[in-house]
């Protein structure tokens, strides 16, 4: 599981914009990428994938909601006895304790360089969390998540939804056509 940005406009027009300005429920925020070490103003898409890239689930928060309110709320969803890897901005001890408690997951995070008690991150959990960077990556490259364009939050779902579903869908052509899911540009190759 983890996050990604989703900007609605630069952060020097954040005053003037009017998106979502109809519900404070559904107004963007600004946030922070760690990534791009910039402010944004937007919401951001936290997504729960298989280990092979395959989306189980996706929420639109905005940008200012940390990742670790998210992991609170996955205990909801239809998963249970499952190993959820996250990056370091869903360490929580209590989170750790209750999805275990309420249905059986397993939340793995890296130690961070001043935490006590580390304990080395298994070899396996790094291939796995490479595999969502991977998949953001295609996301903001080939699909241009972070272009989009929308004057509404409707509209921008609506993007969302049919760029996940791009995903998808050349997913299950390479699954079809023996190829590895995840090459996403040699779908269409013959």
């Amino acid at each position: 599981m983890d996050s990604i940005p989703v900007p609605i406009c630069k952060i020097a027009r954040e005053k003037r914009c009017k998106f979502g300005n109809d519900s404070f429920k559904t107004k963007p925020d600004k946030g922070y990428s760690a990534i791009s070490k910039q402010y944004y103003y937007g919401y951001k898409l936290h997504l729960v994938t298989s280990v092979n890239g395959i989306f189980h689930s996706m929420d639109l928060t905005k940008a200012s909601v940390h990742d670790v309110n998210v992991s609170k709320e996955i205990k909801y969803g239809k998963m249970s006895n499952a190993t959820l890897i996250g990056d370091k901005g869903y360490i929580s001890k209590e989170i750790k304790i209750d999805l275990i408690e309420s249905c059986n997951m397993k939340l793995e995070t890296p130690a961070r360089g001043n935490q006590k008690d580390q304990q080395p991150w298994h070899p396996i959990f790094r291939r796995c969390r490479k595999r969502i960077e991977t998949l953001f990556s295609q996301l903001g490259d080939q699909m241009m998540l972070k272009r989009n364009y929308a004057k509404s939050l409707k509209g921008l779902k609506a993007r969302l939804i049919s760029k996940m579903s791009a995903v998808t869908i050349l997913q299950s052509m390479n699954y079809s056509n023996n190829k590895p899911i995840n090459h996403l540009k040699h779908a269409f190759a013959v």
